[in-house]
């Protein structure tokens, strides 16, 4: 079962600096329907002006993953973790027993991210950071997982969370297939171009809420970057 959820109905919030895009309920965005999706609890599409960005604030006891889209955005944390992670990477932070960190783009240009919240397996995890680059021609055609909460993942970010997070960039016309397993959930979200999944059509910056899928085919109608995330119900 796929539904997809247009970007122009998702949930949405201007603060000037900060444009935001709730795929699920956050802030003021209020869904009952959209509170999570399995253990995925948040997926924003922010985008950060030059020159702003969000000051020191706490979290516990959830896996954050920002992907970056377009840009670049500055780490610096608590923990005395500093980074800056640039289109196509990805950082992650386990917010764990308590963290403080800001996030800032200090680039000339626009800053774009998804920024995709994980509930952990449990409470009380350390907490930590890490970024790793992710060149987008090693996921041409194919899946590759970014995070991972399982330890055979391979250079994937570790998150604690029974959960993956994947990225493939796909060629006009071109196919590939995810093995999600017909009991798991997942939500994928274009990030540029345009998918097709079981005649369902996404663009660019929509959601799919997919359930009871063995084998996930996405087809690219467009040149086409795609984000997914494989959770537990």
């Amino acid at each position: 079962m796929i539904e997809v959820r247009p970007f122009d109905k998702l949930g949405h919030a201007n603060h000037g600096w900060l444009d935001a895009k709730h795929h699920f309920s956050f802030a003021n965005y209020y869904d009952p329907n959209r509170m999570n999706w399995g253990a995925l609890r948040v997926w924003n599409d922010d985008t950060i002006a030059p020159g702003t960005g969000f000051g020191a604030h706490p979290h516990e006891n959830m896996e954050i993953i920002t992907y970056v889209r377009e840009g670049a955005i500055t780490h610096k944390d608590s923990l005395g973790n500093k980074g800056r992670t640039v289109a196509g990477d990805v950082q992650v932070m386990s917010a764990g027993t308590g963290i403080r960190h800001s996030e800032h783009n200090f680039e000339d240009v626009t800053t774009r991210i998804f920024q995709i919240w994980i509930m952990p397996n449990r409470a009380g995890h350390a907490p930590s950071w890490g970024t790793r680059a992710f060149p987008k021609d090693d996921r041409a055609g194919k899946f590759v997982t970014l995070a991972s909460g399982y330890p055979n993942d391979g250079d994937a970010l570790p998150i604690h969370t029974d959960a993956r997070v994947l990225g493939a960039t796909l060629r006009k016309g071109e196919t590939t297939e995810y093995h999600l397993g017909i009991k798991r959930l997942a939500y994928l979200v274009v990030a540029k171009g345009s998918v097709e999944i079981e005649s369902k059509v996404v663009n660019e910056r929509d959601g799919a809420a997919i359930s009871e899928t063995d084998i996930l085919r996405v087809q690219a109608l467009k040149e086409a970057e795609v984000i997914l995330v494989d959770t537990a119900p």
